[in-house]
């Protein structure tokens, strides 16, 4: 029996207008109380679910799926025996007859209403603004503008530098735009950051590459057909490809003040969110409540449970709200709190740490906090909003309050992190995304919740961007003692650090770390130098992020990859050149043998890849082989890298009689694509012409198989010592599907795979529901997946065999007895 149907039919009819985060919330504050008080119908303008919008970002920025940033599922709507109405927006409201009519035509009644239409975007009226190529930042349809756009590449700009205009430049920018911001005001983010925060975020931002313009204010937006420019009003213009307008937003009220509702700058609604009329209530960002209207998430949470008791008969109000904001803006972070304008009788307390990038600064006014702006270390931002929502008198810790909780009571910097979430107030809040305080936390573990995803699940803290993270654990271990063994399996990278490998790889993005010396000194690294364990592996995540500003380190590479060719146990090299698909002509064979015989190779043999392998060739010789391969078209195999090593064919249907596709021919254009490409482990692939699969493509780090309707996707195999078949990951209809997967799939177990993972390891740790997610079901995370492998690709795609025998690294192939000799010190 489902849910629905196990759900009495209530007497009082519900209707919500509005299926974003405040309507959702205050249906489940309401479900939470009595969940037979109201049969339900919620009407959403986007035809989709319920997701957290403040998560929209990461989803530009390639960060997360929409899947990633749901909050209400499918299921959640059937379970609770809600009708959801998507795609269909409501149109009017006849208060007379209780109904609200929607654009398709569709009438319904209720009892009690509910507007939670949220803010329209603010669009500067100034000509140009209705081109094609003029967007806003408010939902999934405006991400896939601004993607659709990134995919040609070319100049965006950004009107407004608050948050949102902010997260649209990062994700254009990682997307591969040239991005200029454009603000009026002469701080960013001036509601959030005071002057100094301000600054240093745009020089921060500036360094990543972002060209950032304060002070300027935008005249007119040029184009003929399609956005071309923005010009300032100094004059100046800035090319344009697509704009981006994030210059704020106004609560939507255009349904309620139609309908006669009462409306100042929002709907205006009493304590429990009651409007005019009785019998409709409004909450989150259309509302105004005692004068204020909130832009913020947490104030809608807080909505949403007086709206809650309000209709359950429960005696309590909104008060209004003291809002905080936690931000990770473009990976950088962020915080403030309360009135950090200042101003008589307040008393600024500033740390600048300037070699860290930090800024703290809080204001106390007669021994209360009143404000609060972090940059660079918002670890202790919870614990100052905790103080200054309680009004906590703090004369007695002033001298430290600067320096944190930790040394503020006394704790120093080695102060246990459970003891300093144990001493936080229950109303403090631990997930601002979701609005979860510490009591409500504590009662889900209290509840059984004994794991993150439990909680995650229980009460959403810290199911939405992960920032708070550590607190929720952190309070897991208070809550339950030695019974929580902790959550996470992964390991430190190695001795030198306590960052685990996804840790560490977040910080290279986050932090536009790229060289190892940067990742260790803003990691705090624990060693001078790293280890032979480390430091391979910081070469490869900074190779991986940043294809084409990376600094190599030659030096963190293993002897086979700093020597281009695998090294023997007699001290000699072997060398495999590469073949398209396993296939080879005359002029290759002539000079491989020409090789063999020149430099006296004692052996060639055949590989299980379907290549010649030449053993036996001396240091100083391999730079004059690889001469001779290179004159007849042959480049490096990559035998010897974490990286591509074969593309295994059939002949398929140009000569098999079984063959039901051009094996060979895709095989070879899969090569082309993807060799050069370093990955965290060695990498191979296949394609069998017909499910006899004589390619062995089902053992394969990437495997297709051919069928008469198309192709088969396998991914994950295995051959060596712990054999692994693959799974399958899809089935596509044309060579381009396959090669477009083939992509994404390899960028995928780059990005995030640790580094000497093999795919089948890595599969089997995230699952193959997660890759399937993020491969065949998110068509625009692919496609985003995609463009950054073939990105990386026009940096990778360089034979290390002509550079090594035009000169390049020259030292290390000469003969010991050409190396001149060096003093020997303390001897």
């Amino acid at each position: 029996m489902t849910a629905q149907a196990s759900i009495s039919t209530p007497g009082e009819k519900l209707v919500v207008i509005g299926n974003g985060m405040a309507g959702c919330r205050a249906v489940e504050e309401i479900l939470a109380r009595d969940a037979n008080r109201f049969s339900i119908t919620i009407f959403g303008a986007e035809p989709r679910v319920n997701y957290n919008r403040i998560m929209l970002s990461p989803v530009l920025a390639g960060e997360k799926t929409f899947e990633d940033i749901v909050l209400n599922g499918q299921d959640w709507y059937d379970d609770n025996g809600i009708e959801l109405v998507s795609g269909d927006p409501v149109v009017a409201i006849d208060r007379a007859a209780k109904t609200i009519a929607t654009r398709s035509g569709r009438i319904t009644p209720y009892d009690k209403l509910l507007i939670a239409t949220g803010s329209d975007p603010f669009i500067i009226p100034v000509p140009g603004k209705d081109l094609p190529g003029v967007v806003t930042f408010r939902d999934l349809d405006d991400v896939d503008k601004m993607l659709a756009a990134a995919g040609l590449g070319g100049n965006a700009v950004v009107i407004g530098g608050g948050l949102l205009g902010l997260e649209a430049a990062h994700g254009l920018a990682l997307r591969g735009m040239q991005v200029t911001v454009i603000h009026l005001m002469p701080t960013l983010m001036e509601r959030q950051l005071d002057e100094a925060a301000g600054w240093l975020l745009k020089t921060a931002l500036e360094g990543r590459g972002q060209t950032i313009l304060t002070g300027a204010d935008t005249a007119e937006i040029v184009g003929d057909g399609k956005v071309q420019a923005v010009r300032l009003k100094d004059g100046r213009e800035i090319p344009a490809d697509i704009v981006v307008m994030a210059v704020g937003i106004r609560p939507s009220v255009g349904l309620a003040r139609e309908a006669g509702l009462a409306i100042g700058r929002g709907i205006q609604v009493d304590d429990h969110m009651v409007t005019a009329d009785p019998d409709i209530l409004a909450v989150g960002e259309c509302v105004e409540h005692n004068g204020m209207v909130y832009g913020l998430v947490a104030p809608l949470f807080d909505m949403g449970r007086a709206l809650a008791d309000g209709l359950t008969d429960q005696p309590s109000g909104y008060p209004g709200s003291v809002t905080s904001t936690k931000l990770k803006v473009a990976g950088l972070d962020v915080f403030s709190a309360g009135d950090f304008s200042g101003g008589e009788g307040c008393e600024d307390i500033v740390l600048r740490d300037a070699t860290r990038g930090i800024y703290k600064r809080v204001i106390v006014k007669d021994d209360r906090i009143v404000g609060a702006v972090l940059y660079g270390d918002t670890a202790d931002g919870g614990w100052y909003f905790d103080l200054l929502k309680r009004e906590e008198n703090v004369s007695d810790i002033r001298d430290a309050l600067i320096f944190g909780q930790a040394f503020a009571s006394g704790g120093g910097a080695g102060a246990n992190p459970i003891d300093a979430v144990a001493a936080l107030s229950g109303e403090a809040e631990i997930c601002g995304c979701n609005g979860v305080s510490k009591s409500k936390v504590m009662a889900c573990i209290a509840g059984g919740a004994h794991t993150l995803d439990a909680v995650r699940s229980g009460c959403k803290a810290s199911a939405s961007c992960g920032s708070c993270t550590g607190l929720v654990e952190n309070l897991l271990a208070f809550a339950m003692g030695d019974d929580y063994a902790g959550e996470r399996d992964n390991k430190p990278m190695c001795k030198c650090t306590s960052f685990t490998h996804e840790d560490v790889r977040a910080a290279i993005l986050e932090k536009a770390l790229k060289e190892i010396p940067a990742v260790m000194q803003a990691l705090s690294w624990n060693t001078p130098d790293g280890c032979s364990s480390c430091r391979p592996a910081l070469n490869y995540y900074l190779l991986c992020a940043w294809p084409a500003e990376h600094q190599e380190d030659p030096q963190s590479r293993f002897v086979n990859e700093r020597m281009h060719a695998n090294i023997q146990k007699d001290g000699t090299y072997s060398v495999v050149p590469r073949m398209w698909g396993g296939l080879t002509n005359p002029r290759e064979l002539r000079a491989i043998a020409d090789v063999v015989e020149k430099y006296d190779a004692p052996m060639v043999k055949v590989t299980g890849g379907q290549r010649l392998d030449i053993f036996g060739i001396k240091k100083e010789d391999l730079p004059a082989v690889w001469a001779d391969l290179n004159a007849a078209g042959m480049v490096s195999g990559h035998a010897y890298g974490k990286a591509l090593r074969t593309v295994k064919t059939c002949v398929g249907s140009d000569w098999c009689r079984f063959g039901t596709q051009d094996s060979t021919g895709l095989g070879v254009q899969i090569e082309k694509m993807t060799w050069g490409s370093w990955m965290p482990h060695k990498f191979k692939i296949a394609v069998s012409g017909c499910p006899r699969n004589c390619a062995e493509a089902t053992i394969k780090d990437f495997g297709v198989v051919c069928v008469d309707s198309g192709y088969e996707l396998h991914i994950g195999g295995n051959g060596g010592i712990h054999l692994r078949g693959t799974d399958i990951l899809c089935k596509v209809a044309t060579e381009q599907e396959a090669l477009d997967y083939c992509a994404a799939f390899i960028q995928l177990y780059r990005e995030e795979a640790r580094y000497l993972d093999r795919t089948a390891p890595w599969v089997e740790r995230v699952g193959l529901d997660y890759v399937k997610r993020r491969i065949v079901e998110d068509n625009v995370g692919r496609e985003a997946l995609r463009a950054r492998f073939l990105h990386a690709q026009t940096y990778l795609q360089v034979d290390p065999w002509a550079e090594r025998a035009a000169g390049k690294e020259a030292h290390l192939h000469q003969h010991l007895a050409e190396i001149r000799p060096f003093a020997v010190v303390g001897g």
